[in-house]
């Protein structure tokens, strides 16, 4: 393996080993907690533009498979590991984790203290970051990073470009792809729900012309702001037909009815990350990807009401519509990867979508 480094824009650098394909630029650089699924991970297009840290010290011990992918098009900017294992065994496996890589154009680094970029991480907030081959600058890279603008379209990359069908034989669901997971099409499949996956920027009109039972917004990557246009079809689609939000599209459900986010400070990004309903007393363990959270404080009068919240921080994890059936989490009730506790979801979903009352 040859020489790799991550350089951070507050000017920290880890010196690894390069794996998969070449430095592609800029981005983010986060930690995911899961000790399993990172194929999974890779593939979660909420990943666009973000270097995955990996907290579990050995990767890729199971190889890869051609049926754990979450989206046809990985769009994470880099992986970053402890150890990298190049001789997987695992009855599903059909390649090792660095070919893999190196075909989805995705370039590794290996051989750092993960441990110690975690720590930092959490201490700073999450950052952007660099990976360069070989000799490098410092002052040139840092420079670099500066320079190189944030992008904003990334829902728009992560998106279907156009209506997908999915024949089924129970209620019509519209997916409004802002970047879905391929779990989330699965569990409405399982239920026998035929599923219309539509772009981001499809409007109401697009949406109710397949006269469905329900609406599925979908999760994404960036910032929620960032999609303004998904504000006014959540608006418009409001007293029209039930709407389920996962992750992103819990966040763009409370912009749309009048209440604020805010960027965490690094994210919840795991498989063990504890949920309580505040309705029930449960408290669930959730599979989470998400950077942004929802205002607590601007709910109030918005007609917006707390459901869930997350043990360990006290952020905002699911709402509800006081008056119409409308509700939302922030974690991912499909797991792909992580624990399936939050799967009924799907079920007060389908509820919803045959009598069309409140959840």
């Amino acid at each position: 393996m040859s020489n790799r480094t991550l350089i951070l824009e507050d000017g920290m650098v880890f010196e690894g080993k390069a794996f998969g394909a070449s430095p592609s630029g800029v981005g983010e650089v986060v930690f995911q907690t899961g000790m399993t699924g990172y194929q999974e991970m890779l593939s979660d297009p909420s990943y666009c533009d973000q270097m995955i840290v990996l907290t579990n010290p050995l990767i890729g011990n199971y190889g890869v498979n051609r049926d754990d992918y979450e989206t046809t098009r990985p769009l994470a900017k880099a992986l970053i590991v402890r150890e990298v294992c190049e001789t997987p065994s695992n009855f599903r496996s059909t390649k090792a984790l660095p070919e893999a890589l190196d075909e989805l154009g995705i370039p590794g680094l290996s051989g750092i203290d993960t441990r110690m970029l975690t720590r930092h991480l959490r201490s700073r907030g999450v950052m952007r970051g660099m990976l360069v081959d070989g000799e490098f600058v410092l002052e040139e890279v840092l420079e670099t990073i500066v320079a190189t603008p944030e992008r904003r379209d990334q829902v728009e990359r992560a998106s279907t470009k156009s209506a997908v069908i999915i024949p089924g034989e129970g209620p019509r669901i519209v997916l409004v792809d802002f970047g879905a997971k391929l779990g989330i099409t699965r569990e409405l499949v399982r239920r026998g729900c035929e599923v219309v996956i539509v772009p981001h920027d499809a409007t109401a009109k697009d949406v109710l012309r397949h006269e469905p039972n329900g609406v599925m917004l979908s999760n994404g990557p960036g910032d929620p702001k960032d999609v303004p246009s998904a504000l006014t079809l959540i608006q418009e689609l409001s007293s029209k037909v039930p709407i389920f939000g996962i992750c992103l599209g819990h966040q763009l459900i409370a912009l749309a009815h009048g209440a604020d986010t805010f960027k965490l400070p690094f994210g919840h990004r795991g498989a063990n990350h504890p949920v309580k309903d505040i309705r029930t007393g449960k408290v669930s363990i959730t599979s989470q990807n998400h950077g942004y959270a929802v205002d607590e404080t601007s709910l109030p009068g918005k007609s917006l009401e707390v459901t869930h919240i997350a043990i360990n921080d006290g952020t905002v994890e699911g709402i509800k519509h006081s008056t119409l059936p409308i509700f939302s989490v922030q974690y991912h009730p499909e797991a792909s990867p992580g624990p399936t506790d939050a799967n009924d979801l799907f079920d007060e979903f389908m509820t919803l979508t045959h009598t069309g009352g409140n959840v």
